[in-house]
């Protein structure tokens, strides 16, 4: 089913959103949305964007927190003059005036030593997005591919992890795949062209058009120009990088690639993987043809065939393939996280435990705890024993490392911060007995 725009829930009202929507002008207008997303209201507002619409995006975008966008407001101080803010954007929203800002971009490291450009747009750009997300959502995501997980509505990617370990155990091949700069190279025309095939609403085809043309401000001020790509960080991104990719997977379903190759995807937005018996040389050939059509690039570093019971491939921070039970050497086929997944946390438990860390002990620990139950909340599939035990070793040698820096006391510091010291009564999360249910002081 195409949208139009027409189509909106009616919900309770609360109190905050009483006086944003009330106590400002235009009060006693209603919006009626006309079949192709039109507003029928006499108050000359052309779009049929609802007050509640941008209410209801604020709180979702409230919820998700981020960083402050090239304006520097942080939500915190968009919240001291909520009302206004929120009845500009509506009104520029509604009447079709609305221009998104520049979006700032940071570059974020990778594990190889390089860095991945993530774009923050504005909180009130961010309430933007978010309303033609919520408008969109619904219309595209029952036509995307069964096996597509990412960004979507009740899956995640531990449902695409406990598929992916599966289906190890029915397939021989593994084709490892990885798409080059993909949120960077989305071709505009192919991107929107796939938006029109569901829906005629003027002012979501208006303002993703917009959103894809808007400049990124660098660190030093300068701004460039945006051919291609939709900005990974922002709210609408992931919803058009799904769509994009989803006409690989349709053009793989409708061509009855999964019966010829015999083969199955498991997809996360751009993060896919192919698992094949005996095909995954076609099936190689297949996608790279396919791909170049879309304009992306696979990358050819990133990208090989492994044989699925003998070798390990990564997928989604975790190592799939043949693992040994500890206590007897068995083999089996599993999940754990990867090594690389293990580095980059011991790289931030570092990063945060440094000498010139002069926050008060209570902070840089729950800091710390932050940190490592957010991970291990992911890292919690599969087998993680080896993993667990080795980020705590590297906690508590950082941890003893830094409170003997902060308290002065020379050597190794091993009496005085102990295990049971640091784990126990300083009460930094072990892992290993968070996962076992047992007392720090246990483990030893």
């Amino acid at each position: 089913m195409r949208g139009t725009g027409a189509e909106r829930p009616v919900l309770a009202v609360t109190t905050r959103e009483s006086e944003f929507s009330e106590g400002v002008a235009l009060s006693g207008s209603t919006v009626e949305s006309t079949s192709n997303g039109m507003n029928t209201t006499s108050c000359a507002k052309p779009f049929g964007i609802s007050k509640r619409d941008v209410w209801d995006a604020y709180k979702r975008v409230k919820a998700n927190r981020g960083a402050a966008g090239v304006d520097g407001q942080s939500i915190a101080e968009f919240e001291e003059n909520l009302v206004s803010n929120l009845y500009k954007l509506w009104n520029r929203l509604a009447s079709g005036s609305y221009f998104p800002p520049p979006v700032r971009r940071v570059e974020i490291p990778k594990g190889d030593g390089r860095t991945r450009p993530l774009g923050i747009p504005t909180v009130a750009d961010r309430i933007a997005q978010m309303v033609v997300t919520r408008f969109l959502q619904p219309i595209l995501d029952p036509q995307f591919h069964a096996d597509s997980y990412g960004y979507r509505p009740k899956k995640s990617a531990k449902d695409a992890l406990a598929v992916a370990r599966k289906r190890c155990w029915r397939y021989d091949w593994v084709l490892d795949l990885d798409i080059k700069s993909f949120f960077e190279t989305l071709d505009h025309g192919l991107l929107m062209r796939a938006v029109r095939r569901h829906t005629t609403c003027p002012w979501a085809l208006l303002y993703i058009q917009r959103w894809l043309n808007a400049p990124t401000k660098l660190a030093d001020g300068s701004l460039i120009e945006r051919t291609a790509g939709t900005p990974q960080g922002g709210v609408v991104s992931p919803l058009l990088a799904n769509l994009y990719m989803n006409r690989f997977l349709k053009h793989w379903r409708f061509t009855g690639c999964g019966e010829a190759f015999r083969a199955q995807i498991i997809a996360y937005a751009d993060d896919f993987v192919i698992l094949s018996r005996g095909h995954a040389v076609e099936a190689m050939m297949w996608t790279t043809a396919v791909m170049t059509k879309l304009g992306l690039i696979l990358n050819e570093a990133k990208t090989s065939i492994r044989d699925a019971r003998k070798e390990r491939f990564e997928f989604l921070g975790y190592s799939f393939g043949p693992h040994y039970w500890w206590k007897n050497g068995q083999r089996y086929l599993g999940a754990s996280p990867s090594k690389k997944s293990v580095q980059r946390i011991r790289t931030k438990i570092s990063a945060l435990l440094v000498p010139g860390n002069n926050g008060p002990w209570p902070e840089v620990r729950d800091q710390l705890n932050r940190l490592l139950s957010g991970w291990s909340a992911y890292f919690s599939y599969g087998t993680r024993v080896p993993a667990y035990r080795a980020v705590d070793a590297h906690v508590y040698d950082r941890v003893r490392h830094f409170l003997c820096r902060r308290h002065n006391v020379s050597r190794r510091g091993t009496s005085r911060f102990s295990f049971g010291d640091v784990f126990g009564e300083r009460a930094v999360l072990h892992l290993m007995c968070a996962h076992n249910g047992r007392p720090p002081w246990v483990v030893r």
